[in-house]
């Protein structure tokens, strides 16, 4: 979106330098990647960021005001509710639309948010790899930054293994997920033990004896002392399929949790009707709607409360679709005011992109407020914006925004 950038990268954008990027990446990770990638990074204007930015920082206050939380831990269903979850949690995601205002302006609109982790690792290695890829390319010699908080590549690592592993031993350091080789987002699974040293592990490796857990060792069967857990559990997978941890997470266990899943269910999309804020889209639970909305199919989204990479959302939603909603199950639906992404990212294909921008922030555990650290981009030409959609059209994919290193936000 950079029109300084822009136009020196699709006069030399070629088939065979999307796939030096693609192998530049594979070759970091040491493993292929399970979802699409975009052709191109996204050049973020310091103006956009400036914008997302202030945003971000204004929906983050309202969302660490203990009156709001005290209301949305009502989100949180009994069997979640964790004796570990004091406090804020160590991540949090904003995912913001760009959309293009009657001036032309360049503004964001949240779309959704999460107290969850997202690609930190993974977008570390796209920003060097897209850096590889472009060095010879005249008017791209930069040194390229996705960086926020006047970060460089060495202080964002150090912000997030902070975050991640705290204090310890990498080795008592879990990064848990359900099957970790299956998840699509297991290329940032590589990239953080590649990072951080820390390795990815299914709850059935787990073993409880009495308030601490242990993994099993490979080779020997040791068991190993855990005394720090990288959430990246979907919980909505776990309801879905049905799976029993082995530990209760209601039990006051000896491990420190990042960040613990209650946070899951708390800053979520049924945090959204609580924020008021311009860059938020007007939303309400399905539950407390009175009556079906005029235009409903053209002025709303039907959204999931929980679900995670677009799953189960509707675009189009009507009356019907409404009417079919369980009473019992109302309230883990929202509808949400459809923004309508605009089309801001010029390809050489003739039809432009929409841009999903999400920004992730961190909090370790000895810093008092969140810190914007890094962010991803989302590529899309369709209805949907998730990786899952974007598969068969060209310019869609994961992405990062970049800029020129030691650039001030104006």
């Amino acid at each position: 979106m950079d029109l300084r950038f822009r136009p020196h990268f699709n006069a030399a954008f070629t088939p065979a330098l999307y796939d030096r990027y693609q192998r530049s990446l594979e070759r970091r990770l040491g493993a292929s990647v399970a979802f699409r990638l975009a052709e191109t990074p996204v050049f973020l204007p310091a103006a956009l960021r400036r914008r997302c930015a202030v945003a971000a920082t204004e929906i983050i206050s309202q969302l660490c005001d203990p009156a709001r939380i005290a209301r949305m831990r009502e989100a949180i269903p009994e069997n979640y509710r964790g004796a570990d979850s004091d406090g804020l949690p160590q991540f949090l995601i904003l995912d913001f639309a760009v959309v293009r205002d009657a001036d032309q302006t360049l503004n964001p609109r949240l779309i959704e948010l999460q107290g969850f982790p997202s690609l930190l690792a993974f977008e570390t290695m796209q920003r060097d790899a897209w850096a590889e890829t472009m060095r010879d390319i005249p008017g791209l010699q930069e040194d390229w930054s996705c960086w926020y908080s006047g970060l460089g590549r060495e202080g964002f690592l150090d912000l997030t293994r902070r975050a991640i592993v705290g204090d310890h031993d990498p080795k008592h350091v879990v990064l848990l997920d359900l099957d970790p080789p299956t998840q699509k987002t297991a290329a940032d699974f590589f990239a953080t033990n590649k990072f951080f040293g820390v390795d990815a592990v299914d709850p059935s490796e787990f073993v409880q004896r009495g308030r601490r857990l242990y993994r099993r060792a490979s080779g020997n069967g040791g068991l190993i002392p855990i005394k720090r857990i990288y959430n990246r559990v979907i919980m909505d997978e776990v309801e879905r399929k049905q799976i029993s941890l082995p530990f209760d997470l209601r039990d006051d266990l000896e491990v420190e949790w990042a960040p613990h899943p209650d946070w899951f269910f708390i800053w979520s999309k049924y945090s959204l009707p609580f924020l008021d804020h311009p860059a938020v889209p007007r939303t309400v639970l399905v539950s407390d709607v009175a009556a079906t909305p005029e235009s409903l199919g053209e002025r709303y989204v039907l959204k999931p409360l929980f679900s995670f990479a677009g799953g189960g959302v509707n675009v189009r939603p009507s009356a019907r679709d409404l009417a079919a909603i369980p009473r019992a199950e109302r309230s883990d639906w929202c509808l949400q005011e459809k923004v309508e992404y605009s089309r801001v990212l010029e390809t050489t294909q003739g039809e432009s992109a929409k841009v999903e921008l999400r920004m992730m922030f961190l909090r370790p555990d000895n810093e008092a407020r969140f810190i914007a650290a890094e962010n991803l981009c989302r590529l899309s030409r369709g209805d949907m914006i998730g990786v899952d959609f974007n598969t068969a059209a060209g310019w869609v994919g994961s992405s990062v925004g970049i800029w020129p290193a030691g650039e001030v936000m104006d």
